[in-house]
């Protein structure tokens, strides 16, 4: 493994979490040295590395009243800022979404379960969210829409990779089985940041098994004749394995076509029959996409999702004396609740005496 010499910091993953967490720390500490070891980069493609297949989009899957509502919330804000400043740089557009639920608002997923907000969305002032009355699909019970963004993932991961070195961070194209490893190979480093994703269900040192896959299969067509104005969502809940999805990528980036939640399934193979019932879902939602023989493939596309009983791991462990912040295990969420796991990730580094 060959690497800067004492870097301050070592960042384990070069996944949205990874990259986030790495600009989220240098913004913090400019004057720190920073590595990135990542066995994949951005422009990879493998089922082992899930961000490059993520459709993806934000629309808060958070119910706790807590953390993981503050996460999504700071995402929401920076989404804004990237939008807003540097949009067709990084690929995050404001798109509206509009989304459809199969059962009652009380079995949907979507209501705070604890705290000041319990029972009712969270994000309903934050995204301006209306409820619909009108064009209701058959089947569903209730639906609304709200301020969104959908993220380009081809644009957006080769823009935090493009951020890190302006910010003196070095990134080494490097495998790495046990996390042992880096404190041998960086013994000056103050803390090592954790960002593996499904990786750390199998990383020596770590190995935990509370970590599962959730698979997911999208499709991404050519944009239709006329422009996409919305994104879609339809489920019989916020989060369940029936789920159907559409994210436009305009003006020229094709539409995200999906999917399914299925976990437990570690297989990266493109299920053929089952796409052509993703064309059918899709096309019923969004009649503007056209008949789902006429949609032009562009390609298929299988990840895991880095799922995690009790939710994401954001924790400070000293382990053999060296201190290892954790950062993974967001499942669907690793778009929308990024910059809020990173900020919380640098926290727990600065609330126990380190610069940052």
């Amino acid at each position: 493994m060959v690497q800067a010499q004492n870097p301050d910091y070592v960042i384990l993953g070069a996944g949205v979490i990874g990259l986030t967490t790495a600009l989220e720390l240098s913004t913090r500490c400019p004057s720190c040295r920073i590595t990135i070891l990542a066995k994949l980069l951005p422009g990879d493609r493998s089922v082992e590395y899930c961000s490059p297949w993520a459709g993806a989009n934000w629309l808060s899957v958070a119910t706790d009243g807590g953390r993981q509502e503050g996460w999504d919330r700071v995402t929401y804000d920076k989404f804004g800022e990237l939008a807003d400043e540097k949009g067709n740089e990084t690929g995050i557009k404001r798109v509206p979404i509009r989304a459809w639920f199969d059962r009652e608002v009380e079995e949907a997923g979507v209501l705070t379960s604890e705290g000041e907000g319990k029972g009712k969305i969270w994000y309903r002032e934050l995204t301006g969210l209306r409820f619909l009355e009108e064009g209701k699909p058959e089947g569903s019970v209730f639906g609304f829409e709200c301020g969104s963004f959908v993220v380009d993932v081809q644009k957006y991961l080769p823009w935090l990779q493009g951020e890190v070195p302006k910010r003196g961070t070095e990134i080494f194209r490097t495998s790495v089985d046990d996390i042992r490893e880096v404190f041998e190979r960086s013994p000056g480093a103050k803390a090592v940041f954790n960002c593996t994703g499904l990786g750390s269900y199998s990383l020596k040192g770590v190995e935990d098994k509370l970590l599962y896959p959730t698979r997911g299969q999208v499709m991404l067509v050519e944009n239709p004749t006329t422009p996409m104005e919305r994104m879609y969502f339809r489920s019989p809940q916020r989060v369940n394995k029936d789920t159907t999805y559409i994210f436009p990528r305009n003006p020229g980036g094709g539409v995200i076509l999906g999917g399914c939640r299925v976990d437990n399934d570690w297989s990266g193979e493109v299920n053929l029959e089952f796409a052509e019932d993703i064309k059918r879902r899709c096309c019923a939602l969004a009649p503007e996409l056209g008949r789902p023989e006429d949609l032009k493939l562009i390609q298929h596309g299988v990840g895991l999702r880095p799922s995690r009983k009790g939710g994401a791991r954001i924790e400070r462990e000293v382990k053999e004396e060296r201190v290892v912040i954790h950062n993974y295990g967001a499942g669907g969420a690793g778009y929308q609740a990024s910059w809020g796991m990173a900020k919380n990730a640098v926290d727990l580094l600065q609330s126990h005496g380190h610069q940052a």
